[in-house]
């Protein structure tokens, strides 16, 4: 994942800002993409890759504001970074913006490092988060190569269970439960009781806060 090229979606009316920012990242090797407005982000694909998303907070017409762009892609499970500009400094809507996960929030005029900074820390932390999402993603196909009751001793021991008291709740014999157990651990390439609670705590985080992919759906 460290290798994919990063992408910055700005997202300004002015078409000055929009090109200033894009030359800036273009300038530290990232892929940028520029739109208008959020009614045109909205129906581009997003890449794969880590990103970033550069937002003003007002636009004119009826596209929605940057906020209203935020609540949505929160509510699809779209956890793309935001890092908000804005030519009129809200108290109240930077607030929100930052309560909803926003990275920054920078008034214009902004110095270009004070942007570059917030997108970097902006893609790091979606960078991280495909990182994590690889890692159980891995976990959920080594966990498909266990059998049922293999399963079920990866579950028990994940609640904290010993051998001993597993074979009494499945009525198998110790003997049986520490062979399967043994399996299991060299299947999910694991080493310890605490692993496996971890594993089980990301796979189940995982599933709760996964959205729609990489689409405003």
């Amino acid at each position: 994942m460290s290798s994919i090229q990063a992408t910055v979606y700005v997202v300004d009316d002015e078409i000055q800002i929009r090109n200033a920012i894009g030359s800036l990242c273009e300038e530290t090797g990232h892929q940028v993409k520029l739109f208008a407005s959020t009614d045109d982000f909205l129906e581009e694909e997003l890449s794969v890759g880590p990103s970033c998303l550069v937002l003003d907070v007002r636009f004119p017409g009826t596209s929605p504001t940057g906020l209203e762009l935020q609540r949505r892609l929160a509510k699809s499970g779209l956890p793309i970074p935001i890092v908000f500009i804005s030519g009129h400094p809200d108290v109240r809507v930077s607030v929100e913006a930052m309560k909803l996960g926003a990275i920054e929030f920078l008034p214009k005029p902004f110095r270009e490092q004070e942007i570059l900074d917030a997108i970097r820390h902006g893609i790091e932390r979606d960078r991280r988060r495909l990182e994590r999402e690889d890692t159980v993603r891995e976990a959920r196909q080594r966990v498909e190569t266990l059998t049922a009751r293999e399963r079920e001793i990866m579950l028990l021991m994940s609640e904290g269970l010993v051998a001993k008291q597993m074979a009494a709740k499945l009525q198998l014999s110790e003997v049986t439960v520490k062979v399967h157990r043994a399996r299991m651990m060299r299947k999910l390439e694991l080493h310890s009781p605490i692993e496996v609670a971890r594993l089980i705590d990301s796979m189940r985080q995982e599933t709760v806060h996964s959205g729609a992919g990489r689409s405003h759906a």
